[in-house]
């Protein structure tokens, strides 16, 4: 595969590979000394007079085929692992390396990381049965297995430092954005920028509805610096590199100008004293910006991003005075299928809405369904909310409500194994 030419393509729009779906794996050369490696989780190798410089290892479930491609092209021993942020698909295949060090007689690789993945892995450990759920639920996966063990670093540092390695500098920067633990990796002589998470080929994912506060504000910022570069290659965790000056500045200033606007008139808006649902009802992305291949809510959406800017400036309560002390669940139920005259006067309007089948029929579907699935669980629920789900999934846009409403379909039909 050409590389650079897909990327090409990718680019202008004539190929589609999501955060997901990257494809073609194995090991390309994209600057005299560094290899990008493509995955669920990509990882980008440094030769230097030293050693091999990792910019993360990829998953549990990908890091082997990782380092078989790796070592295709390198047999130099691994010196330094830098992790890009916690996330598990970055940094569970460095234990492969210090493995592979202590058969070969080799020192093991020393790793580098921001100093909160630190409390990261400590957190992950104590949520690993929530997360296992999630994350279960997000990629459509009822098997996996969330690790309980993770591969600490040896050094962490907390606002920038700068690694001399061999014939090699490379400097590091902490950024908050999806996570508030990131590194971004600028090897200036090699015009090389390594940003991890901070740019993914996809509507940022800014507000992911299961998972922990996001930075919509300070990622934004941390774009603008990354664009003030002048990077020839970005080197992405998840997608295609993007070649050339012009099209690395492009992509990084119109993604902060993406969640700058977004912000801003979150913010706005709150000060003005709208709730949220008013804001969610109001705010949109810049329309100039729709067509952009790298600005698709392919991943996460700009109506979650609103949630998360919302939850860190304004708290959880959503401004509608109903939700700050609510019901049982239950009971308002109950309350609510009494006063529409039972449950098969409900379910009949879902079955309408679901036949409509346009996003706010379904929407409002969605909020009967479970009206009913508070006081009623019977096979002719479960077969309409499943049916419900289903439609919903299929009409998502985003891996997060997709994975979401595939996750309510799955639970309404349960598999009798």
């Amino acid at each position: 595969m050409d590389l650079e030419a897909v990327a090409d393509q990718r680019w202008r729009g004539e190929v589609e590979t999501g955060v997901e779906d990257v494809g073609g794996g194995g090991c390309f050369t994209v600057a005299p000394g560094v290899a990008f490696l493509p995955s669920f989780g990509n990882v980008v190798a440094l030769s230097s007079d030293d050693g091999l410089i990792l910019v993360d290892t990829g998953a549990d479930f990908n890091a082997p085929a990782i380092r078989q491609s790796l070592r295709a092209w390198s047999d130099a021993r691994v010196h330094t692992i830098v992790y890009t942020h916690g996330h598990v698909d970055h940094v569970m295949g460095a234990r492969l390396y210090d493995d592979e060090a202590e058969e070969k007689g080799w020192p093991r690789p020393r790793v580098i990381a921001h100093e909160r993945v630190v409390a990261r892995f400590e957190r992950y450990a104590l949520t690993a049965g929530y997360n296992e759920i999630t994350n279960r639920r997000q990629f459509n996966r009822p098997r996996l297995r969330w690790p309980r063990e993770f591969r600490f670093p040896d050094e962490t540092y907390r606002d920038a430092t700068t690694l001399e390695i061999g014939e090699l500098r490379l400097e590091l920067r902490h950024e908050r954005g999806e996570t508030d633990d990131a590194t971004v990796v600028w090897v200036p002589e090699r015009g090389l920028l390594c940003c991890g998470d901070l740019f993914i080929w996809t509507s940022p994912n800014a507000g992911n509805p299961q998972k922990v506060q996001r930075y919509p504000r300070e990622w934004a910022a941390a774009l603008r610096r990354m664009a003030d570069l002048g990077a020839e290659v970005l080197l992405p965790g998840h997608g295609l590199p993007i070649f050339g000056a012009a099209r690395v500045h492009q992509a990084l200033s119109e993604t902060a100008r993406y969640l700058e606007s977004i912000v801003d008139d979150v913010v706005a808006m709150m000060n003005e004293g709208a709730s949220l649902a008013e804001i969610l009802e109001t705010v949109r992305p810049p329309s100039d910006l729709a067509d952009r291949p790298f600005l698709q809510a392919t991943y996460d959406e700009p109506e979650f991003i609103v949630h998360a800017i919302w939850r860190r400036y304004g708290g959880w309560w959503d401004g509608d005075p109903a939700t700050v002390k609510p019901a049982p669940v239950g009971r308002l139920a109950a309350e609510i299928v009494a006063l529409a005259g039972g449950t098969d006067r409900v379910l009949a309007r879902v079955a309408e809405l679901v036949e409509l089948g346009d996003d706010e029929s379904l929407r409002v579907a969605g909020h009967l369904m479970e009206s009913v699935w508070g006081v009623a669980r019977g096979s002719t629920e479960a077969q309409l909310r499943e049916r419900l789900y289903a439609a919903r999934a299929a009409r998502a846009s985003s891996t997060m409500a997709r994975g979401i409403f595939r996750g309510a379909a799955r639970e309404s039909v349960p598999d009798e194994d």
